[in-house]
């Protein structure tokens, strides 16, 4: 049955799968000296060169984590504080940040005394350059804007962005976790305006759990949130996972090299998912910006449903999608995202999302065209009672 949630995380690519297992038997802490550890070490290395090919970054400017939530709090924590070393206490983020950004730069206000400046993106999601031109003051410890937006998959004018936090000497970061694999994304900007630090996560592009990259230009030193044995570049400290960082690798390799047949697949597939969805629901809208977005995020509200109950009714179709909202201590909340784009509560809290990735084809969308509509029906009768 259809698997419409690639945006939480996609299958693994064939190859990662291959090269993960392939290493999954060896011993070698690849901090070692010894011979184990020296094979281990070796297998890191090559696979941080083929990331930073990918990204247009060099191989000591790829610094691994455990993920993005990981390399996210190790940007926007760690050069807040070492920008507060200079003087500069201001932290400038969109309002449409996942949450691993948007609670570390809450985080940072309620217990290291930043000032913080959200900035309001308009009705698709997306942040005028000129809102950030007015933001950014000589206090500015640093700039966070996501390269594509996990929900409404509205793309950043990341280029324009970064040219302005550079033009203040401020650092920029971008959360790029939706983004890499299937957008052009590289650290040095292919020649223009270039991010200081992006984020990338591996289960997102085909690779495996629990393992991502902090790809930080030369130069750009954040304080360390984590201490220990000072492993990459004395940035991020813990023994590396091999076999997933060599799975990671190999997605990131599949995955870019096939990256514009691959978009120009599933953006159109993600248009006849939308012009399905519209003829089903006719009153059905779409959120997020209708041309610069992701090619495989469709986000719809479904007026008079609450996006739970409709999730859980295609659920049991055996459609898997997601909603718009955010579940804290078991009590629904609207998607901090949509409020920000202008969206009534009751409509934030009507949302799905359905998102396509490499394993997508045409044949899953006519499940969910054919569930949709009587589970509508149903949600909005549940609404009314």
């Amino acid at each position: 049955m259809p698997y419409l949630d690639h945006a939480a995380t996609t299958p693994m690519l064939p190859e990662a799968i291959a090269a993960m297992t392939g290493q999954l038997g060896r011993v070698g802490n690849p901090s070692s000296l010894h011979a184990p550890g020296r094979h281990a070490r070796r297998v890191v290395e090559e696979s941080r060169e083929i990331i930073a090919a990918a990204f247009g970054a060099r191989p000591s400017e790829v610094i691994f984590t455990s993920g993005g939530t990981e390399a996210d709090n190790l940007a926007v924590k760690g050069l807040y504080w070492r920008g507060r070393a200079q003087g500069r206490n201001r932290v400038v983020a969109s309002a449409v940040e996942h949450h691993a950004v948007l609670d570390a730069v809450h985080w940072l206000a309620e217990h290291e005394g930043a000032e913080v400046v959200l900035l309001p993106p308009d009705r698709h999601g997306r942040i005028a350059p000129e809102t950030l031109a007015e933001a950014l003051t000589d206090d500015t410890a640093l700039v966070t804007v996501m390269w594509a937006n996990n929900e409404v998959g509205t793309i950043q004018p990341v280029a324009e962005l970064a040219e302005l936090a550079r033009a203040g000497g401020v650092p920029f970061h971008s959360d790029a976790v939706q983004a890499a694999g299937v957008l052009d994304v590289r650290l040095d900007g292919g020649g223009g305006p270039a991010p200081d630090a992006l984020t990338i996560s591996a289960h997102k592009l085909g690779g495996p759990l629990g393992v991502g990259a902090l790809l930080l230009a030369k130069g750009v030193d954040p304080t360390p949130v984590l201490h220990g044995g000072g492993q990459e570049r004395d940035v991020r400290s813990g023994t590396l996972d091999t076999p997933a960082i060599a799975g990671f690798a190999a997605a990131v390799e599949a995955a870019t090299s096939r990256r514009e047949e691959s978009a120009r697949r599933l953006a159109a597939l993600r248009d006849d998912l939308i012009a399905r969805v519209r003829a089903a629901v006719p009153d059905a809208v779409l959120n997020g910006d209708p041309v610069d977005r992701l090619p495989g995020n469709a986000h719809f509200a479904f007026p008079g449903c609450e996006g739970d109950a409709l999730l859980m009714l295609l659920d049991a179709q055996g459609i898997a999608c997601s909603t718009g909202s955010a579940c804290s201590a078991g009590v629904a909340q609207p998607s901090h995202v949509l409020l920000a784009m202008g969206l009534a509560s009751e409509q934030a809290r009507g949302s799905l999302r359905f998102s396509l990735g490499h394993t997508s084809t045409p044949e899953d969308l006519t499940p969910l065209i054919e569930a949709l509509p009587p589970a509508v029906e149903r949600a909005r009768r549940a609404g009314l009672t």
